[in-house]
């Protein structure tokens, strides 16, 4: 075992999508896969996130990135007194 996150994925692939779908052609393939890995990615709960989506999580990061790089933010709370500036 090489990588365990795509060992992992591979294996969950192949027993939900590749192990129980009749392809019926090439196009059909490509949708199929395309639809899963887009619900793996955004709709199902990852341990590796605390067992929250990935959607989920990546709004909880945004809101923290904005709230971080508010530069109102610190406007309130100077960083020095005004009477100690030379």
């Amino acid at each position: 075992m090489q990588n365990g996150y795509v060992e992992s994925f591979n294996g969950r692939m192949r027993d939900e999508l590749l192990n129980e779908t009749l392809f019926f052609g090439l196009d059909h393939a490509r949708k199929t896969i395309a639809e899963w890995a887009d619900d793996y990615n955004r709709s199902r709960p990852h341990s590796a996130l605390g067992y929250i989506t990935p959607a989920a999580y990546a709004a909880n990061l945004t809101a923290t990135d904005d709230r971080l790089r508010n530069p109102t933010s610190s406007a309130d709370h100077p960083l020095l007194n005004p009477r100690h500036t030379a």
